[in-house]
């Protein structure tokens, strides 16, 4: 490692004080972390353009004091000095005290966020990428398409098409390192519609992203089919970001009817579109699968959004946007000149993984086992079900508890005290109210509602967090 390390020769301060000062004050701060190796004396020397003996003198003064230790035949390494901590005083330099270390006393965390990455192909991951670059491709090494790689938009554009039902060519398909990066591009191509309408609750990151682009983000609020077109229409919104297949959070499905109608609120004036974030489609327990919404559209209405962050991992950071034939000559004006965010030798990884059948092998055997972790939950909750009704349990890695007592009175608490009193017991579960935006509030048949994720979770972490709930909600069946 090289360090960059500011010398004023003109300061009365000799060079190896400095260098001295300069490394302390950097593991102090965490900047330099324990068993970290430090460049030896003579690189330093070479690199600061000063006498070996400068920097020697620094690293003795930093051995002695203990902020560095010397390894003989091996280099100098930052020393474990992790049990301290910085303190500030109003009339003293910085000292170092024991750190303080915060734990909640959360046994099982029942994230909706998590997946297995004990089930992902490690094997078959690093054989592709070995592949990749056995042979020196210095190809791969090259600035590529900004839209992506062909081969792989057209691998995605075939497994859309047969497992999605989504229509459209290779062309109009725009790969990006994450759904975040999309949205922030997809802001510049419909930078003349400022008005983005979104189901309340929903996904947050979602929300932070189309607001910190300057969008007026209008909450809408949803019935049991998904977003109501009646309050849409009254919001004077020109886009509207819609989940379909798998509403995050509350699980709805969204009937063919109402689909028709969003699909219908576009059509009605020139410029208005459906943002689709088809985000968890692939894990569906009950029924056959639900076809994408954009597969339904005959007027080029429908901006599809997907990832693989879900089916595979998180770190892949690729998904991928459908656009309408009439927005790719607004992507290439206004966004074209962006370069992939995606390396090329990370699309090969994932186009070899598509198109040599891994992809639906890992997403069969992902489905087995969360539909085995999805049973294992429901099985164990039926130790609930007196005082919790289960919602939203035919698709997705998440459930969801609505209690079925409330108190006749102000029951805005009831969330609270149920996260509360989880979090007491051991587990950590989570309040409906924090996916709203704006300021909604929850429905009334919704309040007192819970999520409980279950992807990240053996299935005996699963048991043992639901005797901890019901342990903890023992107050609810009285």
């Amino acid at each position: 490692m090289e360090l960059m390390i500011p010398l004023n020769v003109r300061a009365p301060q000799p060079l190896y004080e400095q260098i001295y000062e300069y490394i302390k004050s950097e593991i102090k701060s965490g900047s330099l972390k324990s068993g970290m190796r430090l460049p030896s004396t003579r690189t330093l020397a070479e690199h600061l353009k000063v006498s070996r003996s400068t920097t020697q003198l620094a690293y003795d003064q930093l051995c002695s004091e203990g902020y560095v230790e010397s390894v003989p035949c091996r280099g100098y390494f930052v020393s474990q000095i992790d049990d301290l901590l910085i303190m500030r005083h109003e009339h003293m330099p910085e000292i170092l005290i024991p750190p303080v270390e915060e734990k909640d006393g959360c046994e099982i965390d029942f994230s909706p966020r998590g997946i297995d990455l004990n089930s992902f192909p490690f094997q078959t991951w690093r054989k592709i990428s070995k592949n990749t670059l056995i042979d020196d491709n210095r190809e791969m090494f090259a600035a590529g398409d900004r839209q992506g790689e062909g081969p792989l938009r057209e691998a995605i554009r075939d497994y859309l098409h047969s497992a999605r039902g989504v229509n459209c060519s290779a062309e109009q398909i725009v790969v990006g390192a994450g759904s975040e990066y999309l949205l922030m591009l997809l802001g510049q191509v419909l930078d003349d519609r400022k008005i983005i309408a979104m189901e309340n609750p929903t996904y947050k990151q979602a929300y932070r992203v189309l607001e910190s682009i300057g969008r007026n983000v209008v909450p809408v609020a949803m019935d049991s089919q998904g977003m109501n077109p009646e309050k849409l229409e009254g919001t004077q919104a020109q886009v509207a970001y819609i989940m379909p297949s798998h509403q995050y959070p509350t699980g709805i499905v969204m009937p063919v009817k109402r689909r028709q109608e969003l699909l219908s609120w576009a059509y009605r004036e020139e410029g208005r579109y459906l943002i689709e974030d088809d985000y968890d489609s692939e894990f569906r327990y009950r029924g056959k699968p639900v076809p994408a919404l954009q597969g339904m559209d005959t007027g080029e209405r429908v901006i599809y959004l997907g990832t693989f962050s879900k089916s595979i991992a998180p770190a892949i950071r690729i998904s991928y946007m459908v656009l309408p034939v009439p927005l790719l000559k607004k992507y290439r004006e206004k966004a074209g000149f962006y370069a992939s965010t995606v390396s090329r030798i990370d699309q090969n990884i994932l186009y070899r993984f598509l198109v040599d059948g891994h992809y639906e092998r890992h997403l069969n055997r992902m489905r087995a086992i969360y539909k085995s972790k999805h049973d294992r939950l429901l099985a164990e909750l039926r130790q609930l079900e007196g005082t919790f009704e289960v919602r939203g349990e035919f698709a997705g890695l998440h459930i969801l508890l609505t209690a079925r007592n409330k108190p006749d009175g102000d029951i805005g608490n009831l969330e609270q005290d149920l996260t509360e009193a989880a979090l007491k017991a051991g587990a950590r579960v989570y309040g409906l109210s924090s996916w709203l935006i704006g300021d909604g509030e929850v429905p009334k048949e919704w309040q007192g509602t819970v999520a409980l994720g279950y992807a990240n979770l053996t299935e005996k972490e699963i048991e043992r967090g639901v005797g901890l709930l019901k342990k903890a909600w023992s107050y609810q069946a009285s």
